[in-house]
Formats: C-alpha cells, structure tokens, sequence
C-alpha cells in the first residue's frame, strides 16, 4: 500500500472514530484511556490542549469542515480562560494549554479574541524564566514544602513554540530571545554527546548553577526516556524553523539519529531505551508519534538529498501505529493509538493510549497527507 492510499484510509478511521468518541467526551479533557474510556481531567491539566488541538487537525484538513468539532475545540479554550486568569496553577505546560488551542483558533479563523489569550499565556510563559540559570522553570511546587524552582525538564522545548509565536505576532524580538536562552541550556546540559536525553536538569535557584541529573518519568538519571527523546527532536527542529539557526537542526538531528538506532523491529519505541533486565519493556507510542512529527519536520528542513531519511524514517513509525497500534475496529476503547506509557517510576498510565499520542499521530498523518503547517 502506497503512502496516499494508507494515510487516506487512516484519515478515514481517525474522522470516523473522533465523530463517535467526541459525543461522550465533548468540551472536556481526556488524558489517559482506562478500561476503554478517556478519564477526564481538570482544565489546569498539561494535556488539556491535546483534545481540541485534535479536533482542529480535523475540522483544518477534512473536507466537510466539521462545524461539531469546531464548536467542541472552541467551547474547551473558553473553559481555559478560567486557568489563565486563575494563575495558581499555571506552569511551564502553557504553551502545550495554548499553543493548540488559541494560536490554533487564531491560524485558522483569525479570531482577535483568541491572539490575545496566546499572547496572555505566552507573558505569563516568559515571567518563569530564571535570568541567572537561562531556564524556564517547570512545575511549581506540587505540595507543601517541596522545592522545585530550579527545575527545568525537556518537555518545556515543545512550550517555546509559544513565545515565538508571540515575537511574530508582536514584531517584538524579547519573547523570541528568552526562547532561545532555554534552548542553548537544553544543548548544554540536556542533550548528551551521544544523541540520549537527560529528562530533569536541577539548578540552583538563585546562582543559576548546574546541580544535577534527575531521572524524571526515566527509569534513571543516566537511562534514556523515549518520550524525552521525541520532545527534544521535534522541540528542536521547531526551534529551527524558528530561528534558522543550525545548531538546533544539528541538535535535532543527533537525538534522532540516537532514537532511530534504540528502535524496535516495528519502529515503536520502548518506554526508556536503557532498562536493565528485569525491567518491563513496555511500548510507549506516545514517544514514537511524537518523534514522527519530528522528524518530519527535519525532512522539510534539509537539504533534499538528506530529506527522505528522515521522511521515510518517520513515515514507517506512524504506519507501523496505524496498522499495528490502532485501536479502530474496537468500538469499546475510545483511544485511538493503544499502548502508551505515560509515567512508569510512578506505575501511572501504563500500557494504554494517551490522548497525546492521539494527538502527534493526528498530526503526523496531516503531514503526511500534504499540510507542514502546525500550530505550534
């Protein structure tokens, strides 16, 4: 089965299986299947942009404009408005929140109210930046006591999307420099010479100094988090587009040529590249849609005669997803990409899909299917 004809079946399934799921789930968040059905979290939560970023996917490429899923994307970014203004719980996740929400809303229809809500977030993205370390900092503290304001994590390379957007918007470099600060730290102190990704990097608050290595959702501080991995390669390679500078490119390049040699025979990643034995390999798909989107954006940024590695490479994850992982004929699980991992030092979410990795195959099969343009 050629590209065309494989990427138009799966365009199919997905529109036909979201036209069904989105009658129970609606203008709600959904983070993780569990026995079939998408748990729904609080607006405040990480992924809360992923399920209307879906829905905009579909309503941009899909012929028939379906205003239901227009109106249920719309309906969850107003129900953010109560978090943006709330602030307490905002973190570093912002650009996740409303880069597929807002800016996307702003991409398509124009909308003025939905610009200055990307705007809104992306001011509120740039006040964590730490001056002394060069780092956005990531979560605030989750409970009493807890110190974490020298943590900065590698998933924040997919939040920098955000500020961006907000320099073009704006015609004002400062947003635009702040990103690429927290970028150049990422290349220092994130991305090791072998292409393997360090998942939390500890600083200290006040001096800006490096302090250490801590392993996050990786099995361990020197192993090798697959999702990790992706946020770095499809993170840089956006920060490429960005900015043209070639040291993300290089940098992108290098985490993909790392994940691409841990990968499996059918191109799915396991949830850490480095486990000992003993340890539960589990898949995490997540990871693997993740890194396809990256490396799609690679292909479209090297010169030609590099471009069909990363383009085949990233082709041959999503279709393995598609045939191997979809969940399409299985009226029972409202996933769309079955086996993720979502947090496995904390046994949360193991094995099941995640609306995330939903959301990076979605996207991952537009590009496929013809359209490069994101709204990150």
């Amino acid at each position: 089965m050629e590209t065309s004809s494989w990427t138009t079946e799966a365009w199919g399934k997905v529109h036909e299986k979201v036209t069904r799921t989105s009658t129970r789930i609606g203008a709600r968040f959904p983070h993780a299947s569990v026995d079939g059905s998408y748990v729904l979290e609080a607006p405040h939560w990480w992924t809360a942009g992923f399920w209307p970023g879906l829905l905009w996917l579909l309503y941009r490429d899909s012929e028939s404009k379906d205003e239901r899923y227009k109106e249920i994307a719309e309906a969850c970014e107003q129900q953010l408005d109560d978090v943006l203004f709330g602030f307490d719980k905002l973190d570093h996740d912002i650009g996740f929140m409303w880069s597929l929400t807002s800016v996307a809303r702003y991409k398509l229809l124009g909308d003025e109210q939905s610009r200055k809500r990307a705007l809104l977030a992306a001011s509120v993205l740039s006040g964590r930046f730490n001056v002394k370390g060069n780092y956005i900092r990531a979560w605030n503290p989750w409970g009493e006591g807890d110190r974490n304001e020298g943590w900065a994590i590698i998933d924040c390379m997919m939040n920098l999307p955000l500020l961006y957007f907000a320099s073009e918007t704006t015609n004002d470099p400062r947003f635009k420099h702040l990103a690429m600060e927290h970028a150049d730290t990422v290349l220092e102190h994130f991305i090791r010479t072998d292409g393997s990704v360090n998942h939390i990097v500890v600083f200290h608050p006040l001096t800006g100094e490096f302090e250490s290595v801590n392993g996050g959702q990786g099995f361990a501080p020197n192993s090798a988090w697959s999702r990790g991995a992706a946020w770095a390669i499809y993170g840089m390679a956006l920060s490429y587009r960005y900015t043209g500078e070639l040291k993300y490119l290089d940098a992108a390049k290098r985490v993909a040529h790392f994940f691409l040699a841990q990968l499996p025979e059918d191109s799915v990643p396991h949830w850490d590249f480095r486990l000992p034995t003993g340890v539960e390999r589990y898949r995490d798909s997540s990871a693997g849609a993740c890194a396809a989107c990256g490396l799609l954006e690679i292909a479209r940024a090297v010169p030609s005669e590099e471009a069909g590695l990363y383009q085949a490479a990233g082709e041959r994850i999503l279709r393995s997803l598609y045939e191997n992982y979809g969940a399409w004929d299985n009226e029972a699980e409202e996933g769309l990409i079955l086996h993720g991992t979502s947090h496995y030092p904390e046994r949360r979410n193991i094995d099941v899909p995640l609306i995330y990795g939903d959301y990076f195959f979605v996207e991952g099969l537009a590009r496929l299917r013809g359209n490069s343009a994101t709204f990150w």
